[in-house]
């Protein structure tokens, strides 16, 4: 089973690492493979990481989950462009629309959105690009914050960390509790913020594209 992230400059880490984390425990199970235009040239995440793709997005043509991380709203905005990231837009939809699995956290939800991959489900997203969410008509964006949503075979997460969250979801999904149990053991999480939520959605999306 092949669950690829497709990365790109400006990338949020936990995105990314959050999930790879989670899956790796998995063993043989799965493979993940990191997706880049270049393999040569690092991929710098919104905070200033800096690591290298596995696999170029040309040399992919199949993946049974498709996992889209969120990013810098400017990173955002050109890939949401038809004329700047049509190349990515175009590969997120070429490959979700024969996953068997297309799941995005954070901002991510508004890239596969674009690419039409959310048409006709339910979904959330980072609780302050909501409101760019809702500019998607075809989409039935969720009520409040959740850290998850599962709508038959998408899975769209809410704010970063949800990403721990929503991973481990999927790995209940594909191989059951016991399985899921093992690997939220092993990382030990079993979070215990030092506040509630008191999140406020805002009233307008706050870039274009």
């Amino acid at each position: 089973m092949i669950i690829g992230i497709p990365v790109y400059q400006g990338v949020d880490l936990l995105d990314v690492t959050g999930p790879h984390e989670v899956f790796s425990w998995l063993g043989d199970k799965v493979e993940v493979q990191l997706l880049a235009t270049s393999i040569d040239q690092p991929v710098v995440t919104r905070d200033g990481f800096r690591f290298l793709a596995s696999k170029r997005l040309s040399d992919v043509d199949k993946l049974d989950i498709l996992w889209v991380p969120g990013g810098d709203p400017k990173a955002l905005a050109m890939l949401m462009d038809r004329q700047d990231g049509g190349v990515f837009l175009d590969y997120l939809r070429r490959i979700g629309e024969q996953a068997t699995w297309v799941c995005s956290v954070c901002e991510g939800a508004l890239l596969i959105a674009r690419a039409g991959l959310l048409d006709g489900y339910k979904a959330t997203t980072h609780w302050a690009f909501l409101p760019c969410l809702r500019q998607f008509p075809l989409i039935d964006v969720a009520d409040g914050f959740p850290r998850f949503v599962h709508d038959r075979n998408r899975l769209t997460g809410g704010g970063i960390s949800s990403c721990l969250d929503e991973s481990l979801h999927l790995v209940r999904q594909l191989f059951g509790d016991e399985t899921a149990r093992k690997v939220q053991r092993n990382l030990q999480y079993y979070p215990q913020p030092p506040f509630e939520s008191d999140i406020v959605e805002p009233e307008k999306c706050m870039f274009s594209w």
